[in-house]
């Protein structure tokens, strides 16, 4: 099983420029050199301490393999949300990440 921690979105080269097919084209490509798939998959968000926003982004998770692990921030304004779901190739893992990414104030990591 392959180290699911060797991807950030941080790790990938912020071009000035460069519009976002760009970034998820490079994203798609470091997706296949470090990961095998079809596979478990592990993404982290934070997120307000909304139950709303916790939900929505629960809500688009719907593959019957997902798991939920939520922390709450010590101040209690933000909650962690670990999810692991079953993704066939890299194209489901950049869809998953453009879907959240529609949610307001959520952030990826």
């Amino acid at each position: 099983m392959t180290d699911f921690n060797n991807i950030n979105i941080q790790d990938l080269p912020n071009n000035e420029g460069n519009n976002a097919n760009d970034f998820y084209d490079n994203f798609r490509v470091k997706l296949n050199t470090v990961e095998q798939f079809p596979s478990l998959y592990t993404f982290k968000f934070i997120v307000k301490a909304d139950q709303e926003k916790l939900d929505e982004v629960k809500a688009i998770f719907t593959h019957p393999s997902t798991k939920f692990a939520e922390k709450e921030s010590s101040g209690g304004k933000y909650k962690s949300i670990t999810v692991e779901t079953f993704v066939s190739h890299a194209e489901d893992v950049i869809d998953y990440y453009k879907k959240v990414s529609k949610i307001e104030s959520v952030i990826m990591l």
